[in-house]
């Protein structure tokens, strides 16, 4: 048995699920989100999911642990919401926002500039003598995990400066110089 997978889900006061031939919609005070469970048999008894799979082949097993986790962080995303801050590490980088519009200086001839999605929200923090910050912040948790990932790859942290565009808290590999 998937030791993630037999677990329940708890579904928090003010979240509700709907389940109609595999399709999970969950609703809650931050949005909507909905998922296909393919194999898996999901029920709703006393404010728990609970999902089952009909037999032990590879492919329910994988399934199992997988949609238990989707359907976790659904309910946990629109009911508390998920974020994620990026720390700008370099002299003259810089973010700006105006709505979903992130504009960054990252070293490059010209600005990137990106039009975010309506779900995420963004938020530039500058302060003097700190390097700035970008929260991303929504319920979905993999668009938000995406575009961190996309903000990211423009300026990966390097190894010897550590210059870049990093997750707060990350925790980088550094390299000695030329001289060690």
């Amino acid at each position: 048995m998937s030791r993630i997978g037999k677990n329940p889900v708890s579904i928090p006061a003010g979240v509700t699920v709907d389940i109609k031939d595999g399709l999970v919609t969950v609703k809650g005070k931050l949005g909507e989100l909905t998922q296909q469970v393919d194999g898996i048999t999901v029920k709703q008894e006393e404010g728990q999911l609970i999902l089952d799979r009909p037999s032990e082949s590879k492919d329910h097993r994988a399934k199992h642990g997988l949609y238990r986790a989707l359907l976790n962080n659904m309910v946990e995303g629109v009911s508390k919401g998920f974020t994620k801050e990026l720390e700008l590490v370099g002299v003259g980088y810089r973010a700006s926002n105006q709505g979903q519009r992130l504009e960054l200086a990252l070293g490059f001839s010209h600005n990137i500039v990106i039009d975010l999605a309506s779900e995420v929200k963004v938020e530039t923090i500058s302060e003097k003598g700190k390097n700035p910050i970008i929260k991303l912040s929504s319920y979905d948790k993999q668009l938000v995990g995406q575009v961190a990932a996309k903000i990211r790859g423009f300026r990966k942290p390097e190894p010897y400066k550590g210059k870049g565009v990093k997750f707060v808290g990350e925790v980088l590999r550094r390299k000695a110089g030329k001289s060690a």
